[in-house]
């Protein structure tokens, strides 16, 4: 008899091309269900419906569809058990050897803050946990993928004929976290929705947020953390994020490389990524941004950025925002970096930068930039911090203009560039550009007129003229007059300070014009 393998997927990228190699390759019958099956059927493959698996209609407008003994039986019977087949050829029920399933999108549902109690409801999937959960237990009979990166291994193992227990139990395990975390977010979700014990904290928008719960599989172990003495862990989802980035060439990611790369690519994402953005490059030492520039092409991009900072770009990380080509990767050969993150390389840039073999190339997905989180996690003694990401989009059209004098159309892009850019610097937070290229950065001081000091003198005589961008407002007059001193003529910042006023006046004492966004991008 030929095997049969049960595919009903939420998630299905790759299922297509993983049910064709089943059928094609090792001779399985395919047995699925809505959505799945036609998915399957319009790909041109032989699928048999569920509905005629079993001789049940699907019901209750999808509720029921594989909750039947015909399906649990060919799952769980041993086949090592006389009477367990005994029962299989009484029902005339046929052994199922793969379960392929991954469960309604419960947790991206809920991520919409606007999401209602019915909608969250309906997306709690019934039939998918039992059928892995069965799979699970009985997996000294039956293979159970969970999640599209297993596809290719166990394509490879059946390939070779070694699809063995040690495999089918570490799918089993994956199998029963990915049901775990399933449940656990559903009720974590609905403590939160529904409302907490008494005991508990209050919000101040309301009942206490549900206790948070991870369930995050290890990447991989690092060399070590920041420093060698401290040990270090990478935790992430396959197809989200740097873990679902694909590293083409170099040596193996540490933890800072991992912490200056997310850095870099937030600060790129700023002027778009992918497909047909703005070029913009962005180098990073530190996890801040030391040059970032928009260009024309993306050569030039790279090489402007690269100029507001020579020095300070040797071992950087380099984000860009478009495919390299072989005149950016020409650019990157002839520099010390550690690692380059972009949407796509070229075949012509790969064999450019091959020369540099122990240089980090990190192509990272538009999908797998989708698919990130929406919030960020911070540990602190004892405890862990959750937040919102700083990632909404700025509009200067809401910005207001304060003073006598109003911006220049090209000011203007200054600031709005500038402004782009100060949100990625950790706080106190100073960027003077111009050109749509940074020209001076100021990070990390306790006072706020001394990153001013950084960033005016590391711009130089290229400040006359330029715009500058505080992340937080101006608690005195202070930091206007040492820019107007340096040449700026543009400024915005926040605003909110009880002094804004005397910042104002000296503006319009001076000659700048300043724009107040209202809202403040503190970076610790």
């Amino acid at each position: 008899m030929a095997p049969t393998a049960l595919l009903s997927v939420s998630d299905k990228r790759g299922i297509v091309d993983f049910a064709r190699a089943l059928s094609e390759r090792h001779g399985y019958t395919l047995l699925s269900s809505g959505g799945t099956a036609s998915v399957l059927e319009a790909a041109g493959l032989a699928v048999r419906r569920v509905s005629e698996h079993t001789g049940a209609p699907e019901i209750l407008s999808g509720r029921v569809k594989t909750l039947h003994p015909r399906v649990h039986g060919g799952i769980l019977a041993r086949r090592s058990d006389p009477a367990h087949q005994s029962d299989l050829a009484d029902q005339a029920i046929d052994p199922i050897d793969m379960v392929v399933v991954n469960l309604y999108p419960f947790i991206e549902t809920v991520r919409d803050p606007a999401v209602s109690l019915e909608q969250a409801i309906e997306t709690i999937d019934i039939g998918g946990p039992a059928m892995v959960r069965a799979a699970a237990k009985n997996h000294d009979d039956v293979v159970v993928l969970t999640r599209p990166d297993q596809y290719a291994p166990v394509l490879e193992a059946l390939d070779q004929d070694r699809c063995d227990l040690a495999l089918r139990r570490s799918l089993a395990l994956a199998a029963f976290q990915h049901t775990a975390a399933y449940d656990r977010a559903i009720s974590g979700w609905l403590a939160g929705r529904i409302g907490q014990a008494p005991d508990q904290e209050s919000s101040v928008d309301g009942p206490a947020p549900a206790p948070l719960v991870l369930e995050v599989p290890v990447r991989q172990s690092l060399r070590y953390g920041e420093n060698p003495h401290q040990a270090a862990t990478w935790f992430g989802h396959p197809d989200q994020g740097w873990s679902g980035s694909r590293q083409l060439q170099g040596k193996a990611l540490s933890a800072n490389n991992l912490l200056d790369l997310d850095a870099a690519l937030a600060t790129v994402c700023e002027f778009g990524y992918g497909g047909d953005a703005s070029p913009a490059a962005v180098v990073v030492k530190h996890t801040n941004p030391c040059g970032v520039a928009e260009a024309a092409s993306l050569p030039q991009a790279l090489e402007r950025a690269l100029d507001a900072d020579r020095t300070s770009a040797f071992g950087g990380i380099v984000a860009l925002n478009r495919e390299v080509d072989p005149a950016t990767a020409g650019l990157l050969t002839g520099l010390f970096l550690e690692c380059v993150v972009a949407p796509a390389y070229s075949s012509g840039a790969l064999a450019e930068l091959a020369g540099k073999p122990n240089l980090r190339l990190l192509e990272m997905s538009t999908g797998c930039l989708e698919r990130s989180e929406t919030s960020q996690l911070r540990s602190i003694l004892g405890g862990v911090l959750r937040q919102d990401r700083d990632a909404e989009p700025c509009d200067p059209s809401q910005w207001q203009v304060v003073t006598q004098r109003p911006p220049s159309e090209a000011e203007r892009l200054d600031l709005a560039f500038a402004w782009r850019l100060v949100r990625h610097v950790r706080s106190n937070a100073i960027v003077v550009a111009a050109g749509q290229q940074s020209l001076g950065i100021g990070a990390g001081q306790m006072n706020r007129v001394g990153s001013a000091r950084i960033a005016l003198e590391q711009a130089g005589e290229r400040a006359h003229g330029a715009a500058l961008a505080s992340d937080g407002f101006f608690p005195f007059d202070d930091t206007v007059r040492l820019a107007a001193a340096a040449g700026i003529t543009a400024v915005v910042q926040p605003g909110g300070s009880r002094r804004d006023a005397d910042s104002i006046r000296a503006c319009d004492e001076l000659g700048l014009t300043m724009l107040v966004t209202g809202r403040r991008h503190f970076l610790h």
